[in-house]
């Protein structure tokens, strides 16, 4: 049983099958794995010295939803704790019910932008979302007996949501200076995609009451089994569906969410993708206002025209981490807390963690951000995308993910990325970046090849993601031809990728 419930381990989350439907794949989060992953966080708020009374209980649209809120009531109730249930909620929301509700804890049912037959379950406390080490004393503790004693839950259903949505409205107008009923929004047509999750609310409880014209929103309504699109930010197919969506409604901004909330995307008024090194130099503009000189904390797959923007445009400081939200987040707070002003941690997938919101990644408090800065340009006659004008895009940029055929993945990946470092130092016109944090960056300063690579191990598979940019035409071929030459040699990576890119 602990190796199962190890195997649901996904970051800083519990993650698994949840519905039968796709073929060989077999329900993993059972009733019983629900409750008794349930039941190891209640054994592990103890150890950790959490007390109070309260715990509240959310989910996204995901189908499995109501059966694993089931299991989840149940666990908490066993242990005494007074439930609140809040339905539909974005992760962010739940939260918030430590902050504002005085909930000891909260438990968010959800799997993020996956399909249709995943679910899981996110943790949080007081004092914010858990760690991979606390996901896995998790699932050391939900292993062992425990023997139910049969305690009736007490749920109250509350729309934590509706409250949630309320305080965004108060942030808008205090921001702008005005009240609800000036209607600070009216004049402005944003669209928004919620791509069947639960972010329709941004669109009809935030918005459209603050006077905003929200008619050419999409796929508002929630259904689990994302008949439109994948529920991604990310998603090429999301991303083509918003930006026509602007141009088709001739709207100001487009906002699209993942399923739970806690990332976005958006596009300017021309329908294109303020996303990845655009939405992160945005982001940037915005924290660093009243922060001079400050860090922003990045994962390592940002560009170089991003570094230039932000210490040079914006006078602040870039900071390239590792991926995970969890990562970037982590950085944060671990550089604020030696003294280094850091308001703002940062993925190009769209987790964005502002510290004057508790360090907490919210596509929500993201976009409005976003809102508030796009109405203030608006009384000066300027456009949002005026901001990041000056950011240099690369010309060309790819991805190619290799495969580890080692059971040992982590090991094997360290070793070729050692032997890469190696090879770098000896090669000509290569350069080791100084600030590698996460596998290794090397740049090409060539008249024909002004770019780089980063090598580096997924978070969580065994698989090695290449990422090349480049700021010459053809360069990203050139550079990968260069790094097959030294990929070739390692039998244990299947490099098929690569292979199929140069044919």
């Amino acid at each position: 049983m602990e190796n199962i419930y190890k195997k649901l381990k996904s970051g800083s989350d519990i993650r698994g099958t949840a519905a039968e439907g796709v073929e060989g794949e077999a329900v993993e989060l059972t009733d019983k794995a629900v409750f008794d992953l349930t039941v190891g966080f209640c054994k592990w708020l103890k150890e950790k010295g959490y007390e109070g009374e309260k715990i509240a209980v959310g989910h996204d649209s995901r189908i499995s939803a109501l059966r694993i809120k089931k299991q989840v009531i149940a666990a908490l109730g066993e242990f005494g704790y007074k439930i609140y249930d809040c339905s539909y909620a974005s992760t962010p929301a739940m939260f918030m019910t430590t902050v504002y509700l005085g909930c000891i804890a909260s438990v968010q049912i959800t799997a993020s932008h996956h399909p249709f037959n995943k679910n899981g379950l996110k943790f949080f406390t007081r004092d914010g979302g858990l760690n991979g080490e606390d996901i896995e004393r998790i699932t050391f503790l939900a292993c062992e007996d425990y023997q139910a004693n049969g305690r009736v839950p007490v749920a109250e259903a509350i729309d934590y949501l509706s409250v949630y949505a309320a305080g965004l409205r108060k942030m808008i107008c205090s921001e702008l200076g005005v009240s609800e009923e000036d209607k600070p929004l009216e004049g402005y047509k944003i669209v928004v995609d919620a791509g069947n999750g639960v972010g329709g609310f941004y669109a009809t409880d935030v918005l459209a009451p603050l006077g905003a014209d929200v008619s050419g929103s999409q796929f508002l309504n929630m259904d689990g089994m994302f008949p439109n699109h994948a529920p991604n930010p990310e998603n090429k197919e999301a991303m083509a569906s918003i930006c026509k969506a602007v141009t088709d409604n001739k709207a100001d901004l487009g906002i699209i969410f993942d399923t739970d909330v806690d990332r976005a995307g958006c596009v300017d008024e021309s329908g294109r993708e303020i996303n990845r090194n655009r939405l992160v130099a945005l982001a940037s503009i915005i924290a660093l206002e009243g922060n001079d000189g400050g860090t922003i904390v990045t994962d390592s797959v940002t560009s170089t025209g991003l570094t230039e923007f932000i210490n040079k445009h914006l006078g602040g400081v870039h900071y390239r981490f590792k991926r995970g939200y969890r990562n970037v987040i982590n950085e944060q707070l671990r550089l604020e807390g030696e003294g280094i002003n850091c308001p703002l941690a940062i993925e190009t997938s769209g987790h964005a963690a502002f510290r004057d919101n508790y360090y907490l990644d919210d596509g929500a408090y993201l976009v409005t951000k976003i809102v508030i800065k796009m109405a203030q340009m608006g009384k000066e006659g300027k456009k949002l995308d005026s901001l990041i004008s000056s950011l240099r895009d690369p010309k060309e940029e790819a991805e190619l993910r290799f495969r580890i055929k080692e059971e040992d993945f982590r090991s094997y990946g360290n070793h070729v990325i050692n032997e890469l470092e190696k090879y770098a130092e000896n090669a000509s016109g290569w350069r080791i970046a100084d600030d590698n944090r996460e596998g290794i960056r090397i740049y090409f300063d060539n008249e024909d090849m002004k770019g780089w690579l980063l090598l580096r191990l997924s978070v969580h598979d065994p698989i090695m993601p290449l990422n090349i940019e480049s700021d010459t035409v053809g360069g990203v071929r050139r550079i990968a031809g260069l790094f097959k030459e030294f990929i070739s040699d390692f039998e244990s990576l299947d490099i098929t990728p690569i292979i199929s890119f140069l044919s």
